[in-house]
């Protein structure tokens, strides 16, 4: 009966298989990113608490036989949600297919997805946050009994169908938590937020992938790039190679701290991990305005940037430092903006 029921399913849906089978990919990422990515929980570098919190659910439930249950991942871009998921799989034993919330338009998408699942796997989809509101109901009974409701046809000739989905975990991805639903978030029974790394964590990490790399990295040069990569790994691992291609060009058979310093004020990322947008930013900030509140707009208008761009990416991690910050007229600098550019205090 799935047979005949999944044939009319993906007929009423033109182009829904070539669809799942595009969200299955992670779009934009590099290949060689995911070579550097650890596979176990005994690879991975920080995060510690969660680490071993997720080292004593695996272990009872493949002690139970059972399947792990869902798991969220929530938390800024770049800390580890993808990778923790594929290591979720890993220790599990079992397969992971990966999708995203935007990339499952329809229904037919989410029926194509949960029928490949086997007993065990784990599907990670990314950014869930995002999921149609419709979609995102249908998942809830496979979340909690493992059984989807399709209804195909229109009209009068419409019937439902009830497909039971093998027992797996949902493993979800969100750098956006308050815009999940209430209902979605509850039926998580596992939920971590990330935490910016430390700048030893760091170190460790691009200590690590400099090995896989196949380059030569002192520790000190380690350090001060994980010191630069605003707690963020994807970044330490991006600033890695940045500067394993100056040391390149520089003939340097072994990156040292100097050779190091010297990549990264090339790129532009001086000793604050702050890169020339957000250099750019506290300029405006402290220079143009005078270190007067601007609001969200002009400032990202003074500085030829999206407002939204302007809030998500660079905003959080000047707030964090302690750089600028919000008041009710707008973005205001903070007497550290003025010291660190060496701009006196209006």
């Amino acid at each position: 009966m799935w047979e005949d029921s999944r044939e009319n399913l993906f007929a009423n849906e033109p182009g829904s298989q070539k669809r799942v089978l595009d969200a299955h990919a992670s779009p934009g990422e590099d290949e060689s990113e995911k070579t550097l990515r650890p596979q176990s929980l005994q690879e991975y570098a920080g995060q510690m608490r969660i680490r071993e919190n997720l080292t004593v659910l695996i272990a009872a439930a493949k002690e139970r036989g059972e399947v792990l249950d869902h798991v969220i991942f929530s938390g800024p871009p770049g800390l580890g949600k993808t990778t923790l998921a594929t290591i979720v799989a890993n220790e599990m034993g079992s397969k992971i297919h990966t999708t995203s919330g935007p990339a499952i338009e329809r229904s037919g998408d989410l029926a194509a997805i949960l029928s490949n699942l086997e007993k065990g796997d784990v599907l990670f989809i990314d950014e869930i946050h995002r999921l149609n509101r419709t979609i995102e109901e249908m998942l809830y009974p496979a979340m909690e009994d493992f059984f989807l409701d399709i209804v195909i046809g229109k009209g009068p000739a419409a019937r439902s169908i009830r497909l039971d989905v093998a027992p797996f975990t949902l493993v979800g991805a969100t750098t956006r938590t308050g815009l999940l639903t209430g209902p979605l978030r509850d039926r998580f029974g596992i939920s971590y937020r990330l935490d910016y790394y430390s700048e030893q964590d760091l170190a460790t990490i691009v200590m690590r992938s400099a090995s896989i790399l196949g380059v030569g990295i002192e520790k000190d040069a380690a350090l001060e790039i994980g010191s630069r990569s605003r707690g963020t790994p994807r970044l330490a691992n991006r600033l890695l190679k940045r500067v394993r291609d100056f040391s390149q060009v520089k003939a340097a058979s072994v990156i040292s701290l100097k050779v190091a310093q010297q990549a990264l004020e090339f790129f532009e990322v001086d000793e604050l991990g702050l890169d020339w947008m957000d250099v750019k930013i506290l300029q405006t900030l402290t220079q143009t305005f005078q270190g007067r509140a601007v609001g969200l707009t002009t400032l990202a208008s003074s500085v030829g940037e999206d407002p939204s761009t302007l809030e998500d990416v660079y905003e959080p991690y000047l707030l964090q430092r302690g750089l600028i910050m919000r008041t009710p007229q707008g973005r205001q600098a903070m007497p550290l903006a003025f010291e660190h550019l060496g701009v006196a205090l209006p």
